[in-house]
């Protein structure tokens, strides 16, 4: 067993550790002393592997968001046919990770803008692939970076809702309500682009008949220039202009 083998198996150790120890008794429960005792090994262990408790817990975040996304690939569906659907299954998986894992949920919400570790850039991937799929069939009513924000702030805002409401005074229709108040802030009742329609040809047709006569936010010549792109995409593969 080389140096770094045996590095790695102390890490894994020492977050499973420290993860035991925040769901039973909170952040408060993780001390470098506790957290080295469950593990068996001694307190400097940690400072060495990861430089302080803010270290430590970064590294409980990451194990956090490798679970969660773990999860999420088991339901992904590269595929869907029906995204609007899709959305709401991916928006039930995180806040259901989240009210069932408040602590450990806490902790990764709080290392978010901190690091830049993989698991939760591969978990934002996912997110914005199922906002663009929604968008490419014509279902999106706001652009593609807000639809995420709004998707990912009333997901949070629904656990930390949850979780800090007494539990006797708990409603599940909370939960349903939000989920579907998102939904419709994120997507129209109707596609702007027919199922039966895939490729950008359908999607250009779609914004170019969606295009006001006097946008503000284009020149004239900029909206010439739009206009004579939609319309060769919308000829495109043979399907025609609309």
């Amino acid at each position: 067993m080389t140096v770094r083998d045996t590095s790695d198996s102390s890490r894994r150790r020492i977050v499973a550790a420290a993860v035991e120890l925040l769901e039973k008794g909170g952040p408060d429960a993780v001390s470098t002393r506790a957290v080295a005792a469950a593990a068996g090994m001694q307190p400097p262990a940690i400072y060495r592997l990861f430089g302080d408790k803010e270290g430590l817990l970064e590294a409980v975040a990451e194990h956090g968001y490798a679970q969660f996304l773990e999860s999420k690939r088991a339901q992904l569906d590269p595929a869907p046919e029906d995204p609007v659907e899709e959305l709401r299954r991916g928006w039930d998986l995180v806040v259901e990770f989240g009210v069932s894992r408040p602590e450990l949920f806490a902790v990764m919400n709080r290392a978010t803008g901190r690091g830049s570790d993989a698991a939760h850039r591969a978990g934002l991937e996912i997110l914005h692939g199922r906002v663009r799929r929604l968008a490419a069939g014509g279902w999106l009513r706001v652009d593609e970076e807000l639809a995420a924000q709004i998707i990912q702030a009333t997901g949070q805002g629904a656990v930390i809702t949850w979780q800090s409401t007494p539990a006797e005074r708990r409603n599940p229709a909370l939960l349903t309500i939000l989920r579907e108040s998102m939904v419709a802030a994120v997507t129209r009742a109707e596609p702007t682009v027919s199922a039966a329609e895939t490729g950008p040809a359908p999607a250009a047709r779609a914004l170019r008949a969606a295009l006001p006569d006097d946008a503000d936010v284009l020149s004239d010549a900029e909206q010439r220039l739009l206009r004579e792109w939609l319309t060769r995409l919308a000829a495109d593969g043979g399907a025609g202009q609309a």
